[in-house]
């Protein structure tokens, strides 16, 4: 405990299942956090469930990750109360159903809109942007407060970004490219200590894809919730809580040398080719 004392952290998509565990984990290391949600009220709730627990050290910012002018106003806001920015975890993301398709692999009977030639680009294109430019923009705002100090940045990959998930194409693709770009940066930042690193969390349960691996009693799996489970060694799904170590120790100054590299939190799914 106390690892991160002084260290200030910004965090978006910070009222998520996900982050909001993160968020928690780096106020009991002693960082003060900068909550920044699209919906600023989500992340009030957080903020006050934090303040039950006495994690006080925060304040909360309404971000859009896809505007730089909102972006920058929330900079400002966080640099006038607490002087510095040193941690950006780059939480924002996700996918959407317009951005997949329905059918795992073409064949004969699936209909052409079920299939990758039925994939609407508008659909594609803003699961795109919400996972790259999201993490690019952020990166690009708040590390300009770090320039003269250092600091660090975590990226959020996937397991689709080395091995493609069946359907969710533009999500895959994506995270695909926040590997590169954390590699990418983390060399163009390295001048001025600014260290940029990722972490790819393998299968947690979250709002978003509840619905893809459990039935509606949330206990029984899916066929697809299934798949994975037999894909993971450790044969569970992860704990938001799975993540806080990693990540603790990549903004930390125990990993002060430590930029460019991307850490799997999978239980195995990587590793294991299936066989």
């Amino acid at each position: 405990m106390g690892r991160l004392n002084g260290k200030v952290a910004v965090v978006t998509g910070a009222a998520g299942v996900l982050c909001s565990v993160m968020v928690e984990s780096l106020l009991r290391e002693g960082a003060k956090v900068a909550l920044a949600d699209l919906n600023e009220d989500h992340a009030k709730t957080v903020q006050k469930t934090l303040a039950e627990k006495g994690l006080t050290q925060t304040m909360t910012v309404g971000v859009n990750v896809l505007e730089r002018a909102v972006l920058e106003a929330a900079r400002d806001k966080i640099l006038a109360q607490w002087g510095r920015i040193d941690i950006l975890v780059n939480g924002a993301g996700g996918n959407h159903p317009k951005g997949t398709c329905p059918a795992e692999q073409y064949t004969e009977g699936v209909k052409l809109e079920d299939s990758f030639f039925g994939l609407d680009l508008a659909g594609f294109e803003f699961v795109n942007k919400l996972n790259f430019i999201g993490s690019l923009l952020p990166s690009q705002v708040f590390c300009q407060a770090m320039v003269k100090t250092g600091g660090s940045v975590i990226n959020i990959s996937s397991m689709s970004a080395t091995q493609p998930l069946t359907k969710v194409a533009a999500y895959s693709a994506a995270k695909a490219a926040i590997e590169n770009f954390t590699r990418w940066l983390a060399v163009h930042l390295a001048p001025v200590n600014i260290r940029v690193n990722a972490i790819a969390p393998g299968f947690f349960i979250t709002n978003q894809n509840r619905f893809l691996m459990l039935e509606k009693d949330e206990k029984t799996l899916t066929a697809r919730g299934q798949k994975v489970i037999n894909k993971t060694p450790m044969h569970r799904f992860g704990e938001p809580k799975d993540l806080c170590g990693a990540l603790t120790y990549l903004v930390s100054d125990e990993a002060s040398f430590v930029t460019g590299v991307v850490i799997p939190i999978d239980g195995g799914f990587l590793a294991y080719s299936g066989v």
